[in-house]
């Protein structure tokens, strides 16, 4: 092989690690970001049924299989962060879990959970959430292999 082809090889495979490198540099970059706060979607109540006002609203969030199965995090008024942060309100020992996964809140008097830009994705049932979405009580929500649900 001649020198020259045998240089251009080199450079090559080099600019290829160098890629490589980048590509993994941004996607730790990425998970380790602070959550995004996203404003709630407007058109979310149309999407779901009202409540009806006699209903007794869910207390807690409870987990279900997982790590920590059987824990109980009484429900407020403030925001749920789920994650493996330790800043996090529930911090789930998991490894398909991202530093700040999601996030659960309540608006409107129901309870709406929301992916904070998670590398594995945040499912309820078996579907994986694309934005704001409404978390009905007995529903399972699913962070990577813990499975949590709402309950009164």
């Amino acid at each position: 092989m001649s020198e020259l082809a045998l240089t251009l090889m080199r450079v090559g495979f080099l600019a290829l690690l160098w890629f490589f490198v980048i590509v993994a540099i941004n996607v730790l970059r990425r998970d380790l970001a602070a959550p995004s706060t996203t404003a709630l979607a407007e058109n979310t109540s149309t999407r779901t049924k009202p409540t009806r006002q006699g209903r007794s609203r869910p207390q807690n969030l409870v987990v279900v299989e997982g790590s920590l199965a059987g824990t109980v995090l009484p429900l407020g008024t403030m925001a749920v962060t789920i994650g493996r942060a330790s800043d996090c309100s529930l911090v789930i020992d998991d490894d398909f879990a991202s530093s700040h996964h999601a996030k659960l809140f309540q608006a409107e008097g129901r309870w709406i959970v929301e992916d904070t830009g998670s590398t594995n994705g945040t499912w309820i049932g078996r579907t994986r959430i694309t934005g704001p979405t409404v978390l009905e009580p007995g529903s399972p929500l699913r962070i990577g292999r813990t499975v949590m649900e709402l309950r009164k």
